[in-house]
């Protein structure tokens, strides 16, 4: 059936032609020609639709931005040059055909399911920002939207030659093309979207320059010696990547709560590695952390006395990520830190780790008195590192939740596990699979070492009471949350 014998019927309402509009997109994405039997190609239908696409693109292209992105006249430029291409392929097939009726049928039909796409893409984007995709599915977005963005072309073409009867070897040469085209130019285009992050190089502050050494000689100065005759615990926390402020916070969370509950206050340490937090904490390196670990070493009893160090950030196999832009920093592997705990003469060590694929730092942490808890197994991710979230599912569940409710470590561990099984098969997540293994003098001496640890709650809550009776409230609630 030929273009010049295609009739287009408006409606006499406005509202009627842009429902027929919709339809006729969707009978086109599945490759059907009852497309031209729905569409309603009139002049305020394509102004419309234009308006709308270019808005819904413009959307996603601003949840899909990230923080500091300025508008981009380019990545708008590049956006608009496809419906102009289509609007002059409908011009000359009108005037082929001799169908002035044909003029706005193909753009028409392009702008709805463009801006069909670019709001299923803007709600996609919109869950991912929320932490409701499961992790494997970033991946995966980018071929999605390349493949939503090539069906809609595809689709066009696709029922105009089935209207014009076109050999099949012309439709299939026709499609490869375009499909090559299209691909082709997504991929030179994709670093002008129409919202874009300026590079900034990125500047330390002189007063950070100069506050950095205070800070850490500060915190190290902080750590009290401990108590000849008694098991007294330390924490060290690191947070690696300062990208995200869900690895500070987790940190700081876990300090607290052993500062607050456990009774750690004066014999706790974090290193910080945060975009903003230069002048208040001491930043984590290598150099940072075995200063650290050396510090409480030597405040600490060797035979009586455990350390609790936990570490949050990215990972991958045999890797703790350290990334705190300008200052390169190397990353933390499991033989390094096994190194610096034993030349701290750290015997007695909890390490708790934070990361994805965690798990590789087992064999070389582990040790006869050493327990080793970790989010993943060696081969898997962990989950939460969202840019909203304040902890990780991980950190969540064994910090905020299960350390709170349980009195060993045994038992908290397979209650954050349980708890993080349910959170990552609700939002369908591959299971993290969370490790703890614990050393053969350990086992044997854990228990009191827990004694001594759980049992500080009471004691700091008389001790509140002694001192002041306001006081007892604030803490009370603290310890109950």
């Amino acid at each position: 059936m030929s273009l010049s014998s295609l009739k287009t019927t408006s409606l006499q309402r406005f509202s009627l032609n842009f429902a027929a509009n919709i339809i006729a997109a969707l009978w086109m994405l599945v490759g059907s020609t009852r497309a031209f039997s729905w569409v309603k190609p009139t002049f305020f239908q394509f102004a419309l639709f234009a308006v709308l696409a270019l808005g819904s693109n413009v959307l996603f292209s601003w949840l899909a931005a990230e923080s500091g992105s300025v508008f981009n006249e380019q990545g708008l430029v590049s956006y608009l040059i496809w419906p102009v291409i289509i609007l002059l392929g409908g011009i000359i097939l009108a005037r082929r055909s001799g169908n002035q009726g044909l003029l706005f049928v193909p753009v028409v039909l392009w702008l709805v399911a463009d801006t069909l796409s670019a709001l299923l893409q803007s709600l996609v984007q919109f869950f991912g920002h929320q932490g409701w995709l499961p992790e494997w599915s970033y991946s995966f977005l980018p071929i999605l939207f390349l493949l939503l963005f090539l069906w809609q072309t595809v689709a066009l073409l696709w029922i105009f030659s089935r209207r014009l009867r076109a050999p099949w070897w012309e439709r299939i040469i026709v499609l490869v093309g375009v499909v090559a085209l299209l691909t082709i130019w997504q991929n030179n285009v994709a670093d002008q979207p129409i919202f874009k992050q300026i590079p900034v190089q990125p500047v330390l502050e002189e007063a950070a320059l100069y506050e950095q050494p205070r800070l850490l000689q500060q915190a190290l100065n902080s750590i009290d010696p401990s108590v000849l005759g008694q098991t007294d615990w330390y924490f060290m926390g690191v947070a690696g990547f300062a990208g995200q402020d869900v690895f500070r916070s987790e940190i700081m969370h876990a300090r607290e709560l052993f500062d607050v509950r456990f009774g750690t206050s004066g014999h706790s340490l974090s290193l910080i590695n945060n975009t903003y937090s230069w002048t208040d904490e001491p930043i984590a390196t290598k150099t940072s952390i075995l200063q650290g670990l050396k510090k409480i070493g030597q405040q600490m009893n060797t035979d009586e006395d455990v350390l609790l160090l936990t570490l949050s950030s990215h990972g991958n196999k045999d890797i703790i990520q350290l990334e705190n832009t300008p200052v390169e920093m190397d990353n933390l592997d499991a033989v390094w830190l096994r190194e610096a705990l034993d030349s701290a003469s750290i015997r007695w060590r909890v390490v708790v780790i934070s990361a994805c694929y965690s798990g590789s730092f087992i064999d070389d942490l582990a040790s006869p008195t050493t327990v080793v808890i970790t989010a993943s197994a060696a081969d898997k991710m962990s989950f939460g590192c969202t840019n909203t979230a304040e902890m990780t599912y991980f950190g969540q569940a064994f910090f905020a939740e299960s350390l709170r409710e349980n009195t060993s470590f045994t038992d908290a561990f397979k209650d954050a596990r349980l708890r993080i099984q349910e959170r990552e098969g609700f939002m369908g997540f591959e299971p993290s699979e969370p490790q703890m293994v614990i050393g053969s003098l350990m086992e044997t001496a854990l228990p009191a070492f827990e004694q001594a640890l759980f049992n500080q709650r009471p004691a700091l809550l008389n001790d509140s009471v002694e001192r002041n009776k306001d006081d007892i409230t604030s803490e009370t609630i603290l310890v109950v949350e």
